[in-house]
């Protein structure tokens, strides 16, 4: 496992945190804030399937980590009035191990699978027929004597979900009745966010540092509750308890979190490329090697932000850093680098 886990800010929950996270989960679609066009369409799938006493349409999640996906689909349970089971692909590693979860479920229940695309290929080709019949197809035995049993299963809706929507298998994509494409989160959602999770942790913010915070947390609600829970230990130690903009940026500052919410690591990145190969192209294995960073730390981990917030380009030739990154970290692009950085972006 890599440095990574520690920083506030990555999307990835850490062991301990998903218990502290579930008390602040929404419980219902009223409550939860953003991804408006995923939640008016749900409403209504939801509301439909209710109506005719049906499961709902499989769905499919996809979209950064840290977005809502597992909480989306704890709500969905809770709007249908049934059960819900949560588990992982990787956790997933043989058809009988599937096979058991899907027998436990009751009618109309709700499957939610995280890191569905991590699924094993045997273990896929059984969910085919579970989503489509709800039925398994079991074989017994071995060699000449190996038969085939059918065995019916109850009605659930599967919910799956992706970091990589484009690693899944088409067979396995097109089960799904309905996708819901997870966006990054606007400041002002993230203060809505910020503001109802104080609420509940009991935390006073004033409204310049809901601001400061949102703006911090690279559109991710996980990350802006980690922020919050940072800040406010910064406020009950160093200050009288009460959460205002001075206490938020000497803690953001502590804790190494730069207005655009970069961490150090993210600006060692665009350095690199910037001081020893003129802001790129550059490969993203010599860009691993010089930071000492496994490549697929920094592509799942690092990079998605630093490109979003537009730091970062991605060219056929290699990565490029951009000019608005130059400013951001107060370095002098010369006019020679200013046209490089533009034709290379434009490849």
């Amino acid at each position: 496992m890599g440095e990574y886990e520690g920083r506030i800010t990555a999307a990835n929950a850490g062991e301990n945190e998903e218990i502290a996270e579930f008390t602040l989960r929404p419980q219902s679609l009223a409550e939860y804030i953003g991804q408006k066009k995923a939640t008016d369409n749900l409403k209504i799938f939801i509301e439909a399937a209710k109506l005719r006493g049906e499961p709902l349409d499989h769905v499919l999640f996809y979209g950064p980590p840290g977005l809502g996906k597992t909480t989306l689909a704890g709500i969905i349970a809770n709007e249908l009035g049934v059960d819900l089971r949560i588990t992982s692909g990787p956790a997933i590693e043989r058809a009988g191990d599937l096979a058991a979860i899907l027998t436990n479920l009751n009618e109309n229940d709700v499957l939610f699978i995280d890191e569905i695309h991590r699924l094993n290929r045997q273990v896929e080709e059984v969910l085919y027929s579970a989503m489509e019949d709800f039925a398994l197809d079991i074989v017994i035995g071995k060699g000449p004597s190996a038969r085939s049993i059918r065995l019916d299963i109850a009605k659930f809706t599967l919910i799956g979900a992706t970091t990589r929507a484009g690693s899944l298998s088409a067979p396995l994509r097109d089960r799904f009745g309905v996708s819901c494409k997870f966006e990054l989160y606007t400041t002002e959602e993230l203060m809505q966010i910020i503001r109802r999770s104080a609420k509940l942790l009991n935390v006073e913010v004033d409204e310049p540092s809901l601001k400061e915070m949102a703006k911090r947390s690279r559109g991710t609600p996980r990350v802006a509750n980690r922020i919050l829970k940072r800040v406010r230990d910064f406020s009950q130690v160093k200050g009288n308890g009460v959460i205002d903009l001075a206490i938020t940026e000497k803690a953001l500052t502590a804790l190494g979190v730069d207005p655009m919410g970069l961490e150090s690591l993210d600006r060692e990145i665009l350095r690199t490329i910037i001081e020893r190969f003129k802001g790129g192209p550059v490969g993203i294995d010599t860009i691993a090697a010089s930071i000492g960073e496994e490549r697929v730390t920094i592509e799942d981990v690092y990079e998605p932000y630093l490109i979003q917030a537009g730091f970062l380009h991605r060219t056929q030739k290699g990565r490029v850093v951009s000019e608005q990154a130059y400013h951001h970290l107060g370095i002098a692009v010369d006019d020679e680098q200013s046209g490089q950085i533009e034709i290379k972006i434009e490849e």
